[in-house]
């Protein structure tokens, strides 16, 4: 909302004093509209949308707080501004416990009304704003917008409204780029926090302590450059839901202060003494085997149980391949105006990838093959080098007939294969060879003598 053109209703009883507010906010180039009396301001309200409400309290049919009630009514998001005599202080103050924005004394300085106003309606903006942002935000994270038809991801489907109404801690498990933090969100937004903050951290994205000091803020001086208080992400998101990321590397020392968290809703800011009690939600996710990390000492087991309430595993993509035409149409649409299509070959090549990247690799080649490809439709030379290759490599690999095949026989030769190949490449140089195979030299020299390569 553009403040200049703000609509503005102001209900007034003396002649003069709305006049002065008429032509002060019609310099200010807003859209005004008069009324004499509460009665006529309410119908004006009942039938007209206004940005910004400016009414005396005292007044014949209908005083202020019919008015603010009215306005509440009618028009919940427009902003009151009650206008009082010096002697009724104590009406206006009850008037903002009801609701109102803000409230000013007669004779009133004209600049001091002018910044009430502005101020008012750039509340009013930023709340839209805001508003806008939620919108999107629930849109985006839908569950309707998690894709896939395979049995897993139904099985997820079912999983989430079911667990998403409750306020137990959810860990969710998957590989990297399966999309965590989309179950997470459609967590959140499926819940009664939804209006409230859905807050996110990444726990390998920062040192210890600076990891400490985002998550629960800090105290002046309770470190170099803690030239400040500042609060932290939990208080940030107390009524909603902290999403942690990555908990399976999160540091013992800051384990012990989300253990407190989850036990009894507490923590102390670093460097602090008071104890902070917040409300919040906790979801995290990790693509590590926290159990092998329990083991390992890494992690701790009270901390692990704590977090485990409910367990969500996202399956990696090539455990749901009947998934990536579905993924393919969603990501085409998403970064082409007039989507392209998938030729069968590059679909075949495509649904024997492996996906080591999962869904997040493989929105990432959509979008660069739709900047590159003027074709309207993708064939296999349209598709990244490493893909292509990785497909020809599996077509060594013989269909399992009814009469079956030898496997031994075929590894062998799909192990000489690539040993062959990675001779060439290093031109003949062994431990060059070996780096290629990714094998120490040993295990390399090994193979070579298996297969009498010289």
């Amino acid at each position: 909302m553009d403040a200049g053109r703000g609509r503005i209703l102001i209900i007034e009883d003396e002649k003069s004093m709305r006049e002065v507010l008429r032509i002060l906010l019609d310099e200010e180039s807003y859209d005004v509209t008069v009324a004499t009396n509460g009665e006529e301001g309410i119908e004006h309200l009942k039938n007209n949308i206004f940005d910004l409400v400016i009414t005396d309290i005292k007044m014949p049919r209908a005083d202020g707080f019919e008015v603010l009630r009215a306005v509440k009514r009618y028009s919940p998001d427009t902003i009151v501004i009650m206008v009082t005599a010096f002697g009724t202080t104590e009406s206006a103050i009850d008037a903002m416990k009801q609701g109102a924005y803000d409230y000013v004394h007669k004779p009133f300085k004209i600049d001091e009304i002018r910044l009430i106003v502005r101020k008012a309606l750039e509340k009013k903006r930023l709340s839209e704003e805001l508003s806008l942002l939620r919108e999107k935000f629930q849109t985006s994270y839908r569950l309707e917008n998690i894709i896939g038809k395979s049995i897993q991801m139904q099985e997820l489907f079912k999983l989430i409204p079911r667990v998403a109404p409750s306020n137990s801690a959810v860990l969710i498990t998957g590989e990297s780029g399966t999309g965590k933090e989309l179950v997470a969100s459609a967590l959140h937004n499926l819940s009664s926090r939804r209006d409230k903050n859905f807050v996110t951290i990444n726990c390998t994205t920062f040192p210890e302590g600076l990891l400490e000091s985002e998550m629960f803020g800090h105290m002046k001086g309770s470190f170099t450059g803690a030239v400040a208080s500042k609060s932290g992400l939990f208080e940030v998101a107390d009524g909603g839901t902290f999403f942690l990321d990555e908990v399976g590397e999160m540091p013992l020392s800051i384990q012990a202060k989300l253990l407190r968290v989850l036990e009894n809703g507490t923590f102390r800011r670093v460097g602090g003494t008071a104890d902070i009690t917040v409300d919040v939600r906790i979801i995290s996710a990790t693509n590590k085997n926290i159990i092998e990390a329990v083991a390992s000492g890494s992690f701790r087991e009270d901390l692990y149980y704590r977090l485990n309430v409910v367990p969500i595993t996202i399956p990696p993509l090539r455990e749901r391949t009947s998934d990536i035409p579905l993924l393919l149409e969603h990501f085409l649409c998403k970064f082409s105006k007039a989507p392209k299509k998938i030729s069968p070959e590059a679909l075949q090549i495509l649904m024997r990838y492996a996906w080591k990247g999962n869904v997040r690799e493989l929105e990432h080649m959509v979008e660069r093959i739709v900047l590159l490809c003027d074709r309207d439709f993708i064939m296999p030379e349209d598709l990244p080098a490493e893909i292509t290759e990785a497909a020809d490599c599996l077509k060594i690999l013989p269909e399992i007939g009814e009469e079956g095949f030898d496997l031994e026989d075929t590894l062998e030769k799909i192990e000489k294969k690539y040993l062959l190949a990675a001779m060439e490449t290093a031109q003949g140089v062994k431990t060059v060879a070996a780096k290629v195979l990714n094998l120490s030299f040993r295990s390399f020299r090994h193979r070579l003598q298996k297969y009498g390569i010289k």
